[in-house]
């Protein structure tokens, strides 16, 4: 988790997609979908398809209220050191 995070605050779109995989499912941290959306949205940003696509099976289970914070959350993120 650590080095998947390293990598992800410094912008590896599949560090970004792996950490969503995490907050998805709960593995290594607290499952949160609002924080596994932003790092999906990150990565599918940066053109990582397979974030895309766990973007898109995320949004079946995501609350409407929650998308607003998870899109808000990738706006703002910027990559450590910039």
């Amino acid at each position: 988790m650590k080095w998947y995070r390293k990598a992800a605050d410094q912008g590896q779109a599949g560090a970004q997609s792996n950490l969503g995989v995490c907050y998805a499912n709960g593995r290594g941290v607290s499952q949160d979908d609002v924080l596994a959306n932003m790092w999906f949205n990150l990565a599918g940003a940066s053109g990582f398809e397979n974030a895309k696509t766990a973007r898109a099976e995320l949004s079946e289970r995501i609350s409407p209220n929650q998308m607003p914070e998870a899109q808000k959350l990738s706006r703002e993120w910027k990559p450590k050191g910039q």
